[in-house]
């Protein structure tokens, strides 16, 4: 029971999470057309969401000393480095092609899993990344406007391995002896992640006065500063929170592949509230992309079943075949 109920709300807040990320690119648009720099708005979503949550990081400042390194790649691969890959790839190869190379990163982290950790990756999730990246190409309708630049595909397959590394690094160190707390990991990894924006988009050279002007969404005017609060707060802070508490209740294999619907919503919410057209292929690759992340979610691990006894082979004194069972399930002579 336990475990069914732990895995419906994991499969809760990947889908909380992916609505939250998904949301995003609505809220970004209209900030960029208003004139803000793309670079900029990035910073802008991640230092906002770091300063949000500093009360948190200083609340787990012991993480800091115990595991520097989880902090550091959080901040670098999840947070910095799949959207600085991301927005350079889009300079050079159309955004449909970056996006879809980037959703590759469900496709690379079943790799790591498999050849990298040695662990069995299951039927149901790999047929769920085949299925979610097909209909993502139709998502995104990646052959629109495709042309071949072996940079930009390099950059994008840079994001794809960020954002595999942030699912690994998401389930790191939910197990052992010395488990991380998700919260504090998130909290540090945006302040990280701030950081090295600072380095990249320069914000002393924006127009900073653009935030207390108005955007426009489909043709409505939009307080600008509503905007940035939207993508701070649901778009950065409950995305990530709840992404990274998801991958630790389910799995990095499942998580990952539900993350697909991330584009799903980006897509559906830009035709209800930017205007944007959604055409029959975006449909059904929307319905191709649900299908793929509800079969890779049966691929949940249940709980483990006690082995049954062979009959004749139980005693009345705790032991197997004359050997006693021990508290861990091992058998002693």
């Amino acid at each position: 029971m336990q475990t069914s109920q732990g895995r419906g709300a994991g499969l809760g807040l990947a889908l909380v999470s992916a609505l939250a990320f998904g949301g995003s690119g609505v809220a970004a648009k209209p900030l960029i057309e208003a004139g803000l720099d793309p670079l900029h708005v990035v910073w802008l979503r991640a230092a906002g969401a770091a300063l949000v949550l500093l009360p948190v990081a200083w609340r787990h400042r012991a993480l800091v000393r115990r595991r520097p390194a989880l902090l550091a790649g959080f901040g670098l691969l999840a947070v910095a480095g799949v959207q600085a890959c991301y927005f350079a790839a889009i300079s050079r190869i159309p955004v449909g092609v970056a996006l879809l190379v980037e959703y590759l990163g469900p496709a690379l982290l079943l790799g790591w899993v498999r050849f990298v950790q040695r662990r069995p990756v299951s039927r149901a999730a790999a047929a769920g990344v085949v299925l979610a990246v097909g209909g993502l190409a139709c998502v995104v309708e990646v052959w629109s406007g495709l042309r071949f630049d072996v940079l930009g595909l390099v950059i994008a397959l840079g994001a794809a391995c960020c954002q595999a590394g942030y699912f690994v690094l998401a389930d790191h160190g939910s197990d052992g002896r010395d488990p991380a707390d998700p919260v504090g990991v998130t909290a540090y990894g945006l302040l990280v992640g701030a950081l090295v924006l600072t380095a990249v988009a320069r914000p002393w050279t924006m127009d900073w006065h653009l935030l207390a002007g108005r955007a426009r969404m489909d043709g409505t005017a939009v307080p600008a500063g509503l905007l940035l609060a939207w993508l701070v707060l649901i778009a950065t802070v409950a995305a990530y929170l709840t992404g990274v508490v998801a991958v630790r209740r389910l799995s990095s294999q499942v998580a990952c592949v539900v993350a697909f619907l991330e584009a799903v919503v980006a897509v559906v919410l830009a035709w209800v509230l930017l205007g944007e057209g959604l055409s029959a292929p975006q449909a059904a690759g929307g319905a191709l992309v649900l299908v793929g992340a509800f079969i890779a979610q049966t691929s949940t691990p249940r709980a483990a079943r006690p082995e049954p006894v062979a009959q004749g082979g139980a005693q009345g004194d705790g032991t197997v075949d004359g050997r006693r069972e021990l508290s861990d399930g091992s058998l002693q002579a």
